[in-house]
């Protein structure tokens, strides 16, 4: 298992590097709607604090020594309004957006950990608010509707499936809770970005035991997969009384998340960054088989992410057939491209472990995740266009 985790995040790598190819330079284009940011160890520089409504870039690089992130938030600082992860040091991302006239937070997360390097920043009224094009308008409806009945309908299933779950894992049943938990998480994944925009609910919910602030209370998920799942030596099983808490927590924590996305609604970049920011996520954490350290049910989340980002990508192909044909190709080659090699894994009852996989297997999946996110990468700028 070592030695494939291993393999995999040699060959993630490329991932990054891929994606540094379509940044333009924010200071260098003299347009005051791409603002250049840079990120250290221990600060975040924004080349300006506003900029005027409309389709904003965010040229974000990484002149620290570790991986870093870049976020603009609401003007609450918790709602997140896009984000690019995995930057590593010494290189470039880009993120675009669509931006009304507010107030907003920028920050960077040296890291990856804490609340960041924070900064407000203010978008100002004009005339070129977000728009696609009056030729669109009527995809873009379509669109925005499919992707918000999908999203709705996910987060329903995950609060059905949660709610079997815990009450297998509350009475006991640990053989019928291991089946059903990659089952029951596929719907968190389909729809991970969504559900990370709650800065408060995420961590309670889906965090990684290696990934803990210090003094941060561990609960959710991933608490309850090393129960059912513990190591070898030095661990103690949680009591009767624990697994009541935590299951009780975390179905209490997945109700109040589908409260709020069955409120929501959604904007053309917030379908593509999402389909995006879902390809990161299978390579920091699926790829790389850290997500699911005990349980080694990774390739669950694997197709669960990518079947949320092909989601979106569907929802906005009629717009991308008008705006970038030969985007619209690649993509749906190398969407299919992934997928055959995930169908290669199934087995009657979902997929192999990840930690039987060959270093072959983990070297050609990391290599379609790269192949695909580049071009993922220019997905919101050429439906913005």
């Amino acid at each position: 298992m070592r030695k494939t985790l291993l393999v995999a995040l040699l060959f993630a790598t490329p991932l990054f590097a891929a994606c540094t190819e379509n940044v333009r330079s924010g200071s260098d284009s003299g347009d005051a709607r791409t603002i250049a940011v840079t990120s250290t160890d221990d600060g975040c520089e924004v080349s300006s604090s506003e900029a005027p409504s409309g389709s904003l870039t965010f040229d974000v690089t990484n002149d620290g020594s570790t991986v870093t992130e870049f976020y603009l938030f609401g003007e609450d600082g918790k709602r997140i309004v896009g984000e690019v992860e995995n930057i590593g040091p010494g290189l470039s991302r880009q993120l675009v957006v669509a931006a009304s006239a507010g107030t907003y937070v920028t920050a960077c997360k040296p890291g990856m950990k804490g609340d960041g390097i924070r900064a407000d920043f203010t978008v100002t009224k004009s005339d070129q608010e977000p728009t696609v094009s009056a030729g669109t308008d009527e995809q873009v409806d379509r669109a925005l509707t499919r992707y918000e009945e999908y999203v709705r309908e996910q987060s329903g299933q995950l609060v059905a499936k949660t709610k079997q779950f815990v009450a297998l894992y509350e009475r006991g049943d640990d053989a019928a809770a291991r089946a059903l938990y990659p089952a029951a998480r596929t719907h968190w994944e389909r729809i991970e970005t969504v559900a990370e925009s709650f800065g408060d609910l995420d961590p309670k919910t889906d965090a990684r035991e290696a990934d803990l602030e210090p003094g941060q209370k561990w609960t959710g998920w991933h608490r309850i997969e090393k129960d059912l799942w513990p190591p070898a030596s030095g661990y103690r099983p949680l009591t009767t009384e624990q697994r009541a808490f935590y299951a009780d927590d975390l179905l209490r924590n997945t109700e109040t998340l589908d409260g709020r996305i069955q409120q929501l609604t959604y904007t053309v970049d917030q379908i593509a960054n999402g389909s995006r920011g879902l390809m990161e996520e299978v390579a920091k954490g699926k790829v790389t088989g850290e997500e699911e350290i005990w349980s080694h049910t990774d390739l669950w989340d694997f197709q669960a992410n990518v079947d949320g980002a092909h989601e979106g990508f569907e929802y906005l192909e009629p717009i991308l057939a008008q705006k970038d044909p030969e985007l619209l190709e690649t993509l749906d080659d190398r969407f299919a491209a992934l997928q055959k090699l995930l169908d290669a894994q199934r087995t009657d009852d979902g997929f192999v472990p990840y930690d039987q996989l060959s270093r072959d297997e983990v070297k050609q999946l990391a290599n379609a995740v790269n192949a695909l996110a580049e071009p993922l990468s220019e997905l919101t700028a050429a439906v913005l266009s």
